[in-house]
């Protein structure tokens, strides 16, 4: 197994043979530690952090909010791994030096123009949507893919399902090509 692409990145076959092992520690580790498995996501993450913001500003709404007393608004070992995905990702696109900033990707801007406002607005709907998408389906693709393929669980399988079909239908129409 080649460890670098022929761009000089990471080879996706070594990342994802990584976060699989990383998703088969974590469930055992949290068993033995904890007493219940605990598996990889990041969108209950998401909504902890904002409870944690929300805390700091009215604590008595977060306090009364059932949601937030349900989920125990804290920052967890998911919550570092979301920090340790932000940080990892960084590292690795600096050692690999594909580390670029961008205002605008280029497959945007050739779609929709340089404008950076709309493409904030843009990202800002997408994460709304995709935000909710994860919380209705009870889970992001990022846990139903790791830990719910992993337990071959069926309504990842579903949920996974859904959430590359929309994409693709989304995609599709988003950067479909104009008629001149």
């Amino acid at each position: 197994m080649k460890w670098k692409t022929e761009d000089g990145g990471w080879s996706p076959y070594l990342a994802g043979a990584l976060v699989g092992a990383l998703a088969v520690v974590s469930a055992y580790a949290t068993t033995q530690w904890m007493g219940k498995t605990n598996y990889l996501g990041a969108s209950t993450t998401f909504v902890r952090a904002a409870g944690l913001l929300e805390r700091t500003v009215v604590p008595d709404r977060v306090a009364a909010n059932e949601y937030f007393t349900k989920e125990k608004v804290r920052a967890d070992w998911q919550f570092m791994l979301v920090l340790g995905i932000f940080f990892g990702a960084l590292i690795a696109s600096t050692t690999d030096k594909s580390f670029k900033l961008e205002g605008v990707p280029p497959t945007w801007q050739k779609r929709f123009g340089p404008s950076i406002g709309k493409r904030a607005v843009g990202a800002f709907l997408g994460g709304v949507v995709a935000m909710m998408g994860a919380r209705m389906a009870d889970g992001c693709p990022s846990g139903h893919g790791l830990s719910g393929m992993m337990q071959l669980s069926i309504s990842s399988f579903v949920a996974l399902a859904m959430f590359f079909g929309a994409g693709v239908i989304v995609a599709r129409r988003l950067y479909k090509r104009r008629r001149s």
